[in-house]
């Protein structure tokens, strides 16, 4: 006689596990807000740069800081924001978040200046620190164990979409609106989100959380400032040996060594060095780090190539970018389908190879290249990402128990924001470098004044040829051909930063076997409310 098999235990209270996928759709329409605002910004860069009344008339530099002033403090604040809402509830910070990200963002559509974008944008990223970390952190204690994998392979899916819709959105409110619209748009969603999350998500927390650690974040946010501030600088002056440059960059490194040894000896660390010691959850914090610095610098550059060179609208450029968005909402939910079959480390190692052949092939493009072979390109690096974040997410946030999901999801997200704002300024500096090295010799006949500004950005350049008028007209060429060839040097150097991020997965990152393994979760402590 065939004894029946015993009913499957639930960690997750019935009436969360229910509405599961309810609340699943509105953690990613949170979740959309915070990448689309990115996405969105990358299309606007080269109206922001243009003079008033059009832009704002930011510099390279300022472009720069205005992504950077959201990376760095997202980045900064996620520890404590992990923390936050481990211990006050995962919805509170979620609220809260939005809160706050809505309000930064009106106040960024009516900024008068870059430094006042910059502080906004920096307001922001405030929101997004306790949004971000909060929806993996929820998803986490909605999803038992067996569904996690799939739930977060729609969660990655929902950033491709995210990516899909900024742009387009971004280049049909430049086509109409006024530049700060990107911004404005967020509130309507922002509002929604606020209504869906006080309705279905429930709150979670961790029953035993740590004391905060404000010397930690400090330190944290001190180094990387400083670190980041030092590598712009030094494309800014076209010159890494500055003493003040090279001065900016040790003092920041030497604050980060301090956190971290800060972090080993306190006794309630913002980040728990211990996590580190489990090799397959550092290779997955690497992997994301390496592969975000080497696509943030890209598409940094990407922009520029799609509007500058090719003179696409920014709506254009946006619906370039789709093919890119497309592959990652089609494959990320599916690749755990992939892992399944040939594990972590060889579906992860296969998406940085992608990754580095694509940026590597940017070295290729030219002025008149057929813009189908980018469309396939950027297909081809969605691919490729969509094969990185399912697993490595699935690895870092199951690598670690259940009621420190929110700690986990900040570390994930921080080592992404970080590698992604260290791409912005050493892959952007190395374009600026590149680019002033190539055009300096036919500035000659400017000013000096005016010769530096207009050898500081292919924008600056078209900028001060159209004052010009008949004479600038000389200059067009030239600024198109010395912005390919500091594109195809900086696609090189992603292209070696996503080699060294497969280097480190093939080594260190679970194979089909481990990938199978699992350790026993802790009770979930949670209320359904």
């Amino acid at each position: 006689m065939t004894t029946p098999a015993a009913p499957v235990e639930r960690r997750v209270p019935d009436a969360v596990h229910r509405r599961r996928w309810a609340i699943l759709g509105t953690l990613m329409l949170s979740l959309l807000i915070v990448v689309l605002d990115n996405s969105i910004l990358n299309v606007a860069i080269k109206t922001i740069s243009t003079p008033a009344p059009i832009g704002l008339g930011a510099t390279q530099s300022e472009l720069e800081w205005a992504i950077n002033a959201y990376t760095l403090v997202f980045a900064g604040l996620l520890f404590t924001a992990g923390l936050l809402g481990d211990r006050l509830g995962r919805k509170k910070a979620l609220l809260a978040g939005l809160v706050v990200f809505g309000a930064g963002s009106a106040l960024a559509a009516e900024s008068g200046s870059p430094d006042q974008l910059i502080a906004f944008r920096a307001l922001m990223a405030l929101g997004a620190a306790f949004v971000m970390p909060a929806t993996l952190a929820v998803l986490m204690n909605v999803f038992e164990r067996d569904e996690q994998p799939k739930a977060i392979g729609i969660w990655a899916g929902g950033v491709g979409l995210a990516i899909a819709i900024g742009p387009i959105t971004g280049g049909v409110l430049l086509d109409h609106f006024w530049w700060g619209s990107v911004f404005l748009i967020n509130v309507p969603i922002v509002i929604l989100a606020l209504a869906l999350m006080i309705w279905l998500v429930p709150d979670s927390r961790d029953p035993s959380p740590g004391r905060l650690d404000p010397i930690g974040v400090v330190l944290s946010v001190v180094g990387l400032v400083l670190l980041v501030y030092g590598i712009i600088k030094g494309g800014q002056l076209a010159d890494f040996t500055d003493t003040k440059v090279i001065g900016t960059i040790l003092a920041g490194l030497a604050v980060l060594a301090l956190f971290v040894v800060f972090e080993k000896r306190s006794d309630h660390p913002s980040i728990d060095v211990g996590y580190f010691k489990n090799k397959a959850f550092s290779s997955a914090i690497t992997a994301i780090s390496l592969v975000f610095f080497a696509l943030m610098g890209v598409t940094f550059f990407s922009v520029f190539y799609t509007q500058s060179v090719r003179g696409y609208s920014p709506l254009q450029a946006g619906l370039l970018l789709l093919p890119l968005a497309a592959a990652q909402l089609i494959f990320a939910p599916r690749a755990r389908l992939l892992v399944d079959r040939f594990g972590n480390k060889a579906t992860t190692t296969a998406g940085m190879l992608i990754i580095a052949a694509m940026l590597a092939a940017f070295a290729a493009l030219t002025a008149d290249t057929p813009i189908w072979i980018l469309e396939v390109l950027f297909f081809l690096m969605g691919t490729g990402m969509a094969h990185i974040m399912t697993p490595t997410s699935v690895v870092i946030m199951q690598a670690l128990p259940r009621e420190k999901a929110g700690s986990a999801s900040a570390l994930s997200n921080t080592f992404r924001q970080v590698g992604g704002a260290l791409g912005i300024a050493v892959l952007g500096s190395v374009l600026s470098t590149s680019y002033r090295d190539g055009i300096q010799d036919k500035l000659t006949f400017l000013p000096a004044g005016v010769r530096h500004t207009a050898g500081e950005s292919i924008e600056a350049t078209l900028g001060v040829a159209a004052k010009l008028g008949p004479k600038g007209r000389a200059l067009v060429s030239p600024a198109n051909d010395a912005f390919l060839h500091a594109m195809h040097v900086t696609a090189l150097w992603g292209a070696g930063v996503a080699v060294l991020g497969a280097v480190v997965v093939a080594l260190f990152l679970p194979g089909k076997a481990a990938a199978r393994t699992g350790t026993e979760e802790p009770e979930l402590v949670a209320a359904d409310h």
